[in-house]
């Protein structure tokens, strides 16, 4: 017979096993009573419950952090759900977070645990969603809590090797990967759900165990007739669209179509978009619903669930859908606009969370964040930012920035590391209202802005102009990253909060990247510079004046469910090339291997070693500069003293890594000594294609 006795707060040691005493729907407060319903419906996960119980309790050997990793819709949000329950019952307060709806870097981390007791457990769900804290976390913030504090980690993503081969944590920290429920256990979810016995085997077939997709198709069949039950052919989406029948009214289904949409859900944006004489009770609706959670910031739907009812009114109805989205804008720009300081990044977020939808979207498909954070320029930076440009662009670029650092220093937004605070990105974003002759002979770049204003649309009094001079992050030059998506954010708070705004530039050396982009904003190429570094920048201007801010969201939606945006014109055909304009197009032309669209675009395609080629037309001419490209990287694997650079070649432009330090990761290289290899490789290649354009010899034949 096993003996039982209490530890405490509900908490009962049986044998080698703990649990917390069960309620009863006897208990008699509705809290009792909606955690015993929840008990109730819960099944599976037994082993970890017992390892949270015993974490829970402090019993030797047991961990202090759980991380608990599993597939969206696997049910990690309700095991938390059980964990918090089981957690009070044991007398121990409880703190939740949702990563999805932190600020993303150490500061609003700390804030949201701000005030946290020692003896606390601390529940942090959706955790993918600012899983680039999480070095910070085992190194700096985790360690700093008291060891009677349980900390409970969940998320799609497992936690990083180096933290799981960490020494001082292998003891620590336990990994619970959570999969999909095994067979009694998924009868067991549908025998509570109502599901017919006659039906169950058949929607396993269909759900397996998937805890979310059991749980929509127990929600159809339950209503069925007992006998048989068959999906739709598009399971997912078949699914929603029956549950999604039963809402009462054209309200309820546009009130849920929002919810999908935006980032977070607010009574506020309801109103705003159904009315307000409906706004409150459309909020409460949406609260009930299963598939919908809470936050500070506002309520959320499961992602699953967000994806095909946002893809399901953007096929059935395209233009209820950019109305609606319209509406969703216009309260987020009013937010934003409006929002106190300290929140007028958030506000923002959730704006530029809708350029997600359409074809901007790769732009903004920021889906991990926390790995940096923006600062102000503190006194010890100037340091940081003269390496960061020396690394990026050189002296020439190098003595502007000491001009700036010492005129406007508070125009620089510094982006450190999370974990070591260090500064590893700046943005230079000036604000002039005046020509001034010191400033100009200072800085080319803003020469052309200042002679681009009076040749176009002078300052007004009161009125100042707006230049992202410098958006400097070496690993990702001016490449779409995490880092350039925080200063995107600073400079579109700055072009909806400023007032008296008339001109903003932005500078770019790939234009092509990113002109799909500024044209999409209002900015359009305005003038190009060459530079000693080999680029030619482009500065994007928008007169302000004449694109008041409703206008320029209006033109910024996302457009129909297939439709492309136009492709930005392509170069006159080229003659001739300088050097210079002839190396910058190779290495745009590299970096755009997998673009189709921006290499068309390229210059090269008018270059004289395409046109010359026999049986030369238009439409050869991107396959013929692809064998171009190709030959010339291959060729230097042909000397084994460059073979070197031939790896680093075409595993940072052909095997699409993701950035430049994972391209040096995959090739087990220090980054300094890859971006060495990489320079050079870039200038090898360069002077072959350049031979071939203006000797037209044929490049040498690759190593067998």
């Amino acid at each position: 017979m096993r003996r039982s006795r209490w530890r405490g707060a509900g908490v009962m040691e049986e044998g080698d096993g703990l649990y917390i005493a069960p309620m009863s729907i006897e208990s008699g407060s509705l809290a009792d009573r909606l955690r015993w319903a929840r008990e109730r419906a819960f099944v599976g996960r037994s082993g970890e419950i017992e390892l949270f119980r015993r974490a829970l309790a402090g019993m030797e050997g047991a961990p202090a952090v759980l991380f608990v990793q599993g597939p969206g819709g696997v049910g990690k949000s309700t095991l938390l759900r059980r964990f918090a329950d089981e957690s009070r019952d044991a007398g121990r307060p409880v703190v939740e977070v949702n990563g999805r709806l932190i600020d993303p870097s150490p500061a609003g981390f700390e804030a949201e645990v701000a005030g946290m007791p020692a003896d606390a457990v601390l529940l942090i769900d959706a955790f993918e969603h600012c899983q680039g804290l999480e070095a910070w976390l085992y190194d700096r913030f985790l360690p700093s809590l008291s060891q009677r504090t349980l900390v409970v980690l969940a998320g799609r993503e497992g936690p990083s090797l180096a933290w799981t081969s960490h020494l001082g944590w292998s003891e620590a920290l336990a990994v619970v990967p959570l999969r999909d429920l095994d067979r009694p256990e998924a009868e067991r979810l549908l025998e509570l759900r109502g599901v017919a016995e006659g039906v169950r085997g058949q929607v396993i077939g269909f759900a397996g165990g998937h805890p979310l997709a059991l749980s929509l198709a127990a929600s159809v069949a339950a209503n069925g007739d007992g006998v048989s039950w068959t999906p739709t052919p598009d399971v997912l989406t078949g699914l929603l669209s029956q549950m999604v029948g039963e809402v009462p009214s054209r309200v309820h289904r546009l009130a849920l179509e929002v919810a999908a949409h935006a980032m977070t859900t607010t009574e506020g944006l309801l109103c705003a978009v159904v009315g307000g004489e409906r706004g409150a009770e459309m909020f409460t609706w949406l609260r009930r619903l299963p598939v919908a959670d809470w936050g500070r910031q506002g309520m959320f739907l499961h992602d699953l669930v967000s994806d095909a009812i946002d893809a399901d009114l953007r096929w059935r109805d395209p233009q209820g859908y950019e109305e609606m989205h319209r509406r969703v804008g216009h309260h987020l720009l009013e937010q934003a606009r409006t929002a106190p300081p300290a929140a007028a990044l958030v506000a923002i977020r959730e704006l530029s969370y809708l350029k997600r939808y359409g074809p901007m979207g790769p732009y903004f498909q920021m889906r991990r964040e926390g790995d940096f954070y923006e600062d102000t320029l503190h006194p010890g930076d100037h340091d940081a930012v003269r390496r960061l440009i020396m690394e990026a662009e050189g002296p020439q670029s190098a003595a502007i920035v000491d001009f700036w650092l010492e005129r406007q220093p508070e125009a620089f937004w510094i982006y450190r590391d999370a974990v070591t605070g260090e500064a590893v990105a700046f943005m230079t974003w000036l604000r002039l209202a005046e020509q001034r002759a010191e400033e100009t002979a200072a800085d080319p770049v803003l020469a052309q802005a200042w002679e681009h204003v009076a040749g176009t649309s002078p300052l007004r009094p009161g009125e100042h102009l707006m230049l992202a001079r410098f958006l400097i992050y070496p690993p990702a030059y001016y490449e779409i990253s995490p880092v350039l998506h925080l200063m995107q954010l600073r400079i579109c708070a700055d072009w909806i909060r400023s007032s008296g705004l008339a001109w903003s530039f932005i500078i770019s050396p790939y234009p092509r990247l990113w002109e799909r982009l500024m044209v999409h904003l209002g900015h359009v190429p305005a003038t190009e510079l060459d530079w000693s570094n080999g680029h030619t920048y482009t500065l994007f201007a928008c007169d302000w004046r004449t694109t008041p801010l409703s206008i320029w969201f209006d033109r910024t939606q996302p457009g129909g469910l297939t439709g492309e945006p136009p492709s930005p014109a392509a170069d006159p055909a080229v003659s001739l090339l300088t050097r210079a304009a002839f190396d910058a197009a190779v290495r745009d032309a590299l970096r755009d291997w997998h673009r189709e669209d921006a290499l068309a675009t390229n210059p090269l395609c008018q270059a004289r070693m395409i046109t010359v080629q026999p049986g030369h037309a238009a439409d050869h001419a991107l396959p013929m500069l692809r064998e171009l490209l190709t030959d010339a990287v291959d060729a230097l694997s042909a000397d084994p003293r460059e073979a070197k650079l031939h790896r680093v070649l075409a595993t940072t432009y052909f095997h699409r890594v993701p950035n430049q330090m994972i391209a040096a990761e995959r090739l087990n290289l220090p980054y300094s000594t890859y971006r060495r290899h990489l320079q050079r490789g870039l200038e090898r290649v360069c002077e072959l294609l350049w031979k071939r354009e203006t000797a037209e010899r044929s490049l040498p034949a690759p190593h067998p």
